[in-house]
């Protein structure tokens, strides 16, 4: 995001001093971030979001629980929202929420507290009500990340009803920087790349037993590669067994989260694969041996771990 700005949208009672704005900073000192406080009333935090993006048009958008509900409808720019609080209203209520709140934030106007009221709530209900009317014309454009721990909203399938590209990852509600590092950089990166029309080696690696069973680094491999290649995971799995199909693709999340997304190739025969490299530990197994770009053999004398692994692909430096 070198010289982009990045509008940033705060969660309900934060403010834009919120920690993950100073994280986004740190990793990406090359971006601007724009988070601003957002009034208390809903009208008037959509009122100065949108004037926001007029007058600082952002190259991306990012946005968490409340915040994800209002960047859904900043229309025209890439997004990601983070566990939107589609149903907010029912939310508070649900979690007793009426009554005086205090922010988590410092807060430009020095505000420390507001009043959670009836009439709040149902201009949270009116707002959150539009949402999604013009879905159709982002469906490519926002991205939806989903903390498999969230035990406060619930919107995954809401959201997938509307938009694709709904992700799910390893964390809770509330943004941390392990969630920003391992499930947030990776979609900035996927939209630089396609706003700079940038495109990275291909690089597969093979689903097969001896690469689960080094599963220990193998995490820590695909995070660290597919920062500089297209990784995507490849499976050979027979045809009459589809149900393993959906075996690899929950094992991929549960296990690599989410740089390997919609990145799992299911193929009789590796042979047919298109690309630059080929992480396989059984090459000799599905026409791997066949595979006409170049083969990297794990477990080899020379990538017997992923630290080699890793420091080989280092040393290409993204060729």
């Amino acid at each position: 995001m070198s010289g982009k700005k990045i509008l940033y949208v705060h969660g309900f009672a934060s403010s834009g001093q919120t920690g993950s704005v100073k994280t986004l900073r740190l990793l990406l000192p090359d971006a601007t971030v724009i988070a601003p406080d957002l009034p208390v009333e809903p009208e008037d935090a959509v009122a100065l979001l949108k004037d926001t993006v007029s007058s600082e048009n952002p190259d991306l958008i990012i946005g968490t629980s409340m915040g994800g509900m209002y960047t859904e409808m900043l229309y025209g720019v890439d997004r990601i929202i983070v566990n939107p609080a589609f149903q907010l209203a029912d939310t508070i209520l649900k979690n007793n929420g009426l009554g005086r709140r205090e922010f988590h934030n410092p807060r430009q106007d020095g505000e420390t507290s507001f009043l959670v009221t009836k009439g709040l709530i149902e201009s949270f209900r009116e707002v959150s009500s539009h949402c999604f009317e013009r879905a159709g014309e982002d469906k490519d454009r926002v991205f939806g990340l989903f903390g498999i721990h969230d035990n406060l909203v619930h919107t995954f399938d809401l959201f997938s009803d509307h938009y694709p590209q709904a992700i799910r990852y390893d964390g809770e509600h509330y943004l941390n920087d392990e969630a920003i590092l391992h499930a947030v950089l990776p979609v900035i990166q996927w939209i630089d790349d396609r706003q700079n029309g940038t495109q990275r080696p291909v690089l597969f690696i093979s689903l097969g037993d001896r690469i689960v069973n080094h599963s220990s680094g193998f995490p820590k491999a695909v995070g660290i590669l597919s920062q500089s290649y297209d990784l995507h995971i490849v499976a050979t799995v027979p045809y009459n067994t589809p149900e393993k199909c959906q075996e690899v693709v929950s094992w991929c999340e549960s296990n690599l989260g989410v740089p390997v997304w919609n990145r799992v190739t299911i193929t009789p025969s590796k042979n047919l694969l298109l690309a630059d490299y080929l992480i396989d530990a059984e090459p000799e197994e599905d026409g791997g041996k066949d595979f006409m770009g170049t083969v990297v053999q794990f477990g080899s004398d020379t990538f017997r771990t992923w630290e080699d692994v890793i420091s080989y692909f280092a040393l290409l430096g993204g060729q």
